[in-house]
C-alpha cells in the first residue's frame, strides 16, 4: 500500500500586498496568512507566480517569506517557497539558503523556463537540485510558462528522485499524460492540481489537493472540496466544484493576480489593488463579477 504523501490538502499561494505606492505590506500579508490557515488551508505557498515574486527585491523576497514562515509556524502547517530559475547553480544557491533558514518544508521550482532544454537536460536539472539544494523539491509543470511539455515517463523518472516529493500538475488539460500520472505514483509522492478551473475533476480523478491560486479568495471552500471528494462525496463535491470552477474562471480573466487582488482589495483585505509592472491593475468590470462570485460584503470598485 502507497504510504499517503505528507503534502496533500490545500496549499494557498499567497499574493503580495503592496500600499498604493508600491511597497511591500507586511501587515496585510500576515493577516491573509492567518486568514488562510485559518481557514483550512494545509499549508501556503509563497513567492510563487501568484505572489509577483519576479518584481520583489531580494529583501522583500526574505520578508515575505519571513512573514509566511511566522505563520505556518503559528498553526503547525508547511510553508513551500517557490524557487524559479533556469539557472541550476542559481537555484542550487537559492535553495540553501532557504534549507538554511528551517523553515521551509519545500521549494516549488518549474522546469527550467524559456530555456527548453529537453526533457534529459531537465530531469538533470532536477537530480543536480535534489543532490545539493538542501530542500524537497515539488515539481512546476506548466508548460505555458516553461515552453516544454514533462511526459508521463519524465515525471515518472523525477518523482523516483530522493528528494523529489510532488508534482504541480498545470498543463492547462485532464489529458492521457495525467491519467497515466495519477494511475501509479510513487510511494510519498504528491500530485497538486495547479489549474484551479479543472481543481475538482483532477482531484476526483486521484490527484492529492491542489495550489489553488483562486483559494485566496473562499478559502474554506477549497478546503471543503478536496475533502468532500477524498471522502467519497461525490455529489457535493460535483456542485461545490462547479461553483468554483465559475469563480476560478472570473478570477483570471486577466493575468493573475490582478483580479484576485482586485477582489481582495474590495473586500478591504488588502491595502491597494496594486500590481508593479509589466502587470496592470485589472478593471473594474471582471473585479466586480468576480468580487459577487467571491461572496462577503464588497464595497464599490471603481471604474478602471
Amino acid at each position: 500500500m502507497n504510504p499517503d504523501p505528507f503534502f496533500s490538502g490545500l496549499y494557498v499561494p499567497l499574493v503580495t500586498p503592496f500600499t498604493t505606492d508600491l511597497r511591500l505590506a507586511p501587515d496585510a500579508l500576515a493577516r491573509l496568512a492567518d486568514d488562510a490557515l485559518s481557514a483550512g488551508a494545509s499549508g501556503l505557498v509563497a513567492l510563487g507566480t501568484t505572489a509577483e515574486a519576479a518584481t520583489l527585491t531580494a529583501e522583500e523576497q526574505q520578508t515575505v517569506v519571513r512573514v509566511c514562515s511566522a505563520a505556518c509556524r503559528a498553526h503547525g502547517a508547511p510553508l513551500i517557497v517557490g524557487v524559479g530559475t533556469n539557472d541550476t547553480a542559481a537555484a542550487i544557491t537559492s535553495l540553501r539558503a532557504l534549507a538554511a533558514g528551517g523553515d521551509v518544508a519545500a521549494a516549488l521550482v518549474p522546469a527550467p523556463p524559456y530555456i527548453r532544454p529537453g526533457e534529459a537536460a531537465t530531469l538533470a536539472h532536477f537530480t543536480a537540485l535534489a543532490e545539493h539544494g538542501g530542500l524537497p523539491l515539488i515539481v512546476y509543470d506548466i508548460p505555458y510558462r516553461t515552453g516544454q511539455a514533462l511526459s508521463a515517463g519524465t515525471i515518472a523518472a523525477l518523482s523516483r528522485l530522493p528528494g523529489v516529493v510532488g508534482i504541480k500538475h498545470a498543463t492547462g488539460a485532464i489529458d492521457a499524460t495525467t491519467v497515466e500520472v495519477l494511475g501509479a505514483p510513487e510511494p510519498g509522492f504528491a500530485v497538486l492540481g495547479g489549474d484551479d478551473v479543472v481543481l475538482s475533476p483532477l482531484v476526483a480523478a486521484g490527484a492529492h489537493g491542489g495550489i489553488v491560486a483562486s483559494a485566496n479568495l473562499r478559502t474554506a471552500d477549497y478546503a471543503e472540496l478536496i475533502s468532500l471528494w477524498h471522502r467519497g462525496s461525490a455529489a457535493p463535491a460535483r456542485r461545490l466544484g462547479a461553483e468554483l470552477a465559475r469563480l476560478s474562471a472570473a478570477l483570471f480573466a486577466e493575468p493573475n493576480p490582478t483580479v484576485i487582488k482586485g477582489v481582495l482589495h474590495a473586500q478591504d483585505r488588502i491595502p491597494s489593488p496594486a500590481v508593479r509592472m509589466p502587470l496592470l491593475a485589472a478593471a473594474a468590470g471582471p473585479v466586480r463579477r468576480a468580487a459577487l462570485l467571491a461572496g462577503s460584503r464588497t464595497r464599490q470598485v471603481s471604474p478602471v
